[in-house]
């Protein structure tokens, strides 16, 4: 019988610079907090926090891009979610990696939870398609209700470390084909695929020319 040897810090921290640079993230180096594996326990790369002023900034700039959004036809919007979904589809390795880095999850569960991620978009990308209203009888003659669905805001998600990338995405994907916009606070014990998923969503609205968005200042 033979014993798996655990890769080192050194390894799992190669592994990570690697998926964020196919990705296209650009890998922090130093801030103040640490992105760490459970791995090993030991850190990975130094990031800065975002800022209560930069929390403010980005709400007050999601709520100016949900105005033009809401008012977007929602098949449109699906456009932006299919996008995403073929860039979750292109990276889905490089993001499984971070998952298992990050949140400790051996590699069929963390490639299952990127696959949550894509089945999610394929779903949301139908819905923006059927985003019916029923037509009620009215008793007036000559006259009939209607029910439309309207967006509701500026949405916020807030995500745990054991679902680092999924539960994100079952919001978000179907938030933005309904026309709201989205705010995420994910955990700080997974900022490394936090910050891959948002690099991927902000490549996809510019590709798809979504209204223009206030990007989280980076890992620094």
């Amino acid at each position: 019988m033979t014993s798996a040897t655990l890769p080192t810090t050194d390894d799992l921290r190669a592994r990570a610079r690697t998926a964020l640079g196919h990705i296209g993230v650009a890998v922090p180096e130093s801030g103040d907090f640490q992105a760490r594996t459970p791995i090993t326990g030991e850190n990975l790369f130094g990031l800065t926090a975002a800022t209560e002023a930069d929390t403010e900034e980005a709400i007050a700039a999601s709520r100016t891009a949900f105005l033009t959004w809401r008012t977007t036809p929602a098949p449109r919007r699906g456009e932006l979610v299919r996008r995403l979904g073929e860039l979750l589809r292109e990276h889905k390795s490089d993001l499984a990696d971070l998952v298992t880095i990050e949140a400790g999850k051996i590699r069929s569960e963390a490639l299952g939870e990127i696959q949550e991620m894509i089945d999610i978009c394929d779903f949301a990308v139908g819905l923006s398609r059927q985003l019916y209203g029923r037509t009620i009888a009215s008793e007036r003659p000559g006259h009939r209700l209607a029910e439309t669905w309207h967006p509701l805001g500026v949405v916020g998600v807030i995500s745990a470390f054991n679902f680092p990338a999924a539960v994100w995405s079952w919001n978000t994907a179907v938030a933005l084909v309904c026309g709201d916009t989205v705010i995420w606070k994910p955990s700080e014990l997974t900022p490394l695929i936090s910050l891959a998923c948002d690099h991927l969503l902000a490549r996809a609205a510019d590709e798809v020319g979504a209204p223009p968005r206030r990007t989280p200042p980076p890992a620094r």
